[in-house]
């Protein structure tokens, strides 16, 4: 399968899975904040329980990401594929059936404990299997096809929202992730299963030096000792990220661009309703904006930008847009500015798939999941620190306690994180591709 006709079913998996996902992200500022301050716009609550969850969510994903990329190099990306979208189930179901402060919180709780599992593992496994199948020179043109099926997603899922009711809006999320899901297993081919390969992906020092059934059977009696075996430690990522110069300078940006991205999220919805009462029928006008520039831009711009200029380039174009919509966002003086900060959305898209390009190209076709997830990871652990960081600062503001008047201030503390990974980005020159043979076979050779 190495054409982008072959990921159809990924793409339509996806889409149904992103829409599900977005659909609540409009409605759910409303749904918190009816619960725990009703009748207000500003709840410090409120924020400092999305900081909370948003932390703890990122702590968790730290680890899982890693361990999920790791695994589906051994296990194919439909089997992991499979956990996360059957999971992601319950939040909106818990809220599709009532939205009272119980269930409020019953929805609180196991949001945070799935996502701490689930959260980032599909666009992870699904970058993964999009490098299984195209050949590197399409992949950043393949890698913006994904992103722009997720961002046609946001634009559908949006804009459903903005015409449905709050009760209608979960009850639709979870019918289309219960369908996303059935989708997948009927339809998607898996990419990589090895059953052959019987030591765990990444070996350690020591390692018995038997092969096929008798080691299988002498050494690895469980297959629960394979499965935490699969996880990578410290050292392995640290190994992975020393391999190329390239991938480092890739992990810095994504840390700084995941540590924007996840502060700018935290704050911006609580910004806007404190700021100019928006409300959910806003928020969805608002985030339509967004999905439909970031569409057009990675459908059609992005296959002509990324092989004319190449990755690094359009990483920096993405990076350098997303400083000046978040920068705009933290002056915005009237309603209409946060309109036009969207629109940016037609450029600043570029920055993930640019970024993964880059990640896909600087290890073999067995490592692809190592890889990629190692960045979720690092991506992760900015998410761990961001709400830590941004929800306290947001709250202070927005509160009558600010030590001066200025709302956007913590908006645009997260526009100088952006700044930190677009000047780091302008720094990474691309190393050649890594040989397949030469970073499969380093897997299975002794530290």
């Amino acid at each position: 399968m190495k054409t982008l006709s072959g990921l159809n079913h990924l793409f339509i998996t996806i889409f149904l899975h992103n829409f599900s996902a977005v659909m609540v992200i409009p409605a759910i500022t409303d749904v918190t904040m009816s619960a725990l301050c009703p009748g207000r716009d500003e709840c410090s609550l409120a924020i400092y329980l999305t900081g909370f969850q948003q932390a703890i969510i990122g702590l968790g994903t730290l680890v899982m990401m890693p361990l999920i990329g790791n695994m589906s190099d051994k296990y194919g990306r439909k089997a992991l594929l499979t956990v996360p979208l059957t999971l992601v189930i319950v939040p909106s179901a818990i809220l599709a059936y009532s939205r009272t402060r119980h269930f409020f919180y019953a929805y609180y709780v196991a949001k945070t404990l799935i996502a701490m599992v689930c959260e980032g593992s599909v666009p992870c496994l699904a970058l993964a299997y999009v490098a299984d199948n195209v050949p590197e020179g399409r992949r950043a043109s393949a890698f913006g096809i994904l992103s722009g099926i997720a961002s046609s997603a946001f634009v559908c899922g949006n804009l459903s929202t903005r015409f449905l009711s709050t009760a209608s809006t979960f009850q639709v999320s979870a019918s289309v992730a219960i369908a996303s899901l059935v989708y997948m297993r009927f339809f998607l081919q898996d990419s990589i299963i090895d059953e052959q390969l019987t030591a765990p992906i990444l070996t350690s020092k020591g390692k018995p030096k038997g092969k096929g059934k008798d080691y299988a059977t002498n050494e690895i009696p469980s297959k629960n000792v394979q499965i935490f075996k699969s996880a990578p430690s410290l050292e392995d990522m640290l190994c992975l990220l020393k391999s190329s110069v390239t991938l480092s300078q890739a992990a810095v940006v994504a840390f700084f661009y995941s540590l924007a991205e996840v502060g700018l999220h935290a704050s911006l919805l609580y910004y806007l309703k404190a700021r100019f009462h928006f409300n959910k029928d806003q928020f969805a006008d608002l985030m339509v904006i967004t999905g439909i520039a970031g569409t057009i831009s990675q459908l059609v711009l992005m296959p002509i930008l990324a092989p004319a200029l190449g990755e690094a380039r359009l990483l920096a174009v993405g990076l350098f847009f997303t400083c000046v919509h978040v920068f705009l966002y933290s002056i915005a003086w009237t309603f209409w500015v946060p309109y036009v900060a969207a629109m940016f959305s037609v450029l600043f898209v570029f920055s993930q798939p640019c970024m993964r390009s880059i990640v896909s190209k600087q290890v073999g076709s067995c490592e692809q999941g190592k890889a990629q997830g190692c960045i979720s990871g690092i991506s992760s652990f900015a998410n761990v620190i961001s709400p830590l960081v941004f929800s306290p600062l947001t709250a202070l503001f927005l509160s009558e306690r600010a030590p001066f008047h200025f709302p956007g201030f913590s908006i645009m503390c997260v526009g100088f994180a952006s700044m930190i990974a677009f000047i780091q980005s302008l720094m990474i020159r691309i190393a050649p591709p890594i040989a397949n043979e030469k970073v499969c076979n380093s897997n299975y050779v002794d530290a």
